[in-house]
């Protein structure tokens, strides 16, 4: 093992640690989390209202409750989970020369999109379903 794996080894680590917590700690039950700001001040429900709620289904591997607390975090979690392989396997190969590109914001535009129309959907009635 390379030194060029070890931060993407010690992402894991802490990723795996805040997901013990959260598998440890019930978010279900009142008073272990705070409140979500967004939610108590206006009764909005933000893009990660239900996260914890998701994260600590997945911990006990309770998918479609995962999905229901808030399905864009099981998304979101799979994504990163794909970029951390990504970054694994990548890393201590020799870089080729590239010369330089911008970076296309398509996928960063994208994903704004899909969590404005996912705040906004789970907050109306007809998007009972993405609520927590």
């Amino acid at each position: 093992m390379t030194s060029a794996r070890l931060p993407a080894l010690a992402a894991l680590a802490a990723t795996a640690a805040a997901v013990a917590v959260v598998g440890v700690v019930d978010p279900n039950e009142p008073g272990r989390y705070p409140v979500c700001p967004l939610l108590r001040h206006t009764g909005v429900l933000c893009p990660g209202c239900g996260g914890l709620r998701s994260v600590h289904a997945l911990a006990h591997g309770d998918l479609p409750a995962a999905l229901a607390a808030n399905v864009l975090v099981v998304l979101a979690l799979l994504v990163a989970a794909g970029w951390w392989l990504r970054w694994f396997a990548l890393a201590g190969r020799p870089r080729r020369p590239t010369r330089t590109r911008r970076t296309p914001l398509l996928p960063l535009w994208c994903a704004l999109g899909l969590v404005t129309v996912f705040t906004v959907v789970r907050n109306l009635p007809f998007g009972a379903a993405f609520a927590p």
